[in-house]
């Protein structure tokens, strides 16, 4: 079953269940999904459903830190259930000693020698990375060991 079949089999029992928090959540990242779809007039797999996945969770954490700031504990909260249900659907998360490895292998592959040659090194990691890890700690690592 694929990432985008699990999801919608996920919604429906939800609804079922008359679990609206979890419903929610399943319903926003549905949306993102085929706002995608229909943007590319494509029918997405299961890695493009992953990248829809992270930005969203990437954006809820953005709108947690702006709701802590404004003193909305409430709407955080509300972030951070959105945060775990969408989680769910990430593959394990990788170690930063993997990442470190992963790093380490990708400078040696792309002949990476100063900041310069970053895109090639995080285009090579973010395949083996993809929703794996937090891709703009990878990035800043690749820029401290590339000298940046």
């Amino acid at each position: 079953m694929s990432l985008r079949e699990q999801i919608s089999q996920d919604m429906k029992s939800a609804l079922r269940d008359k679990n609206e928090a979890r419903l929610s959540s399943l319903r926003m990242l549905w949306a993102a999904i085929q706002r995608r779809e229909v943007d590319e007039r494509i029918t997405l797999d299961d890695s493009q459903v992953l990248a829809v996945a992270e930005k969203q969770i990437r954006q809820s954490r953005e709108a947690v830190e702006q709701f802590l700031k404004g003193n909305r504990p409430d709407l955080a909260e509300k972030e951070n259930r959105d945060i775990a249900v969408w989680s769910s659907y990430l593959p394990a998360q990788a170690s930063d000693g993997e990442v470190d490895k992963l790093i380490g292998e990708a400078i040696a592959a792309t002949g990476a020698a100063s900041i310069k040659d970053m895109g090639k090194v995080i285009g090579l990691l973010k395949t083996k990375l993809q929703g794996r890890a937090d891709m703009g700690k990878v990035s800043a690592k690749v820029k401290a060991r590339l000298g940046g």
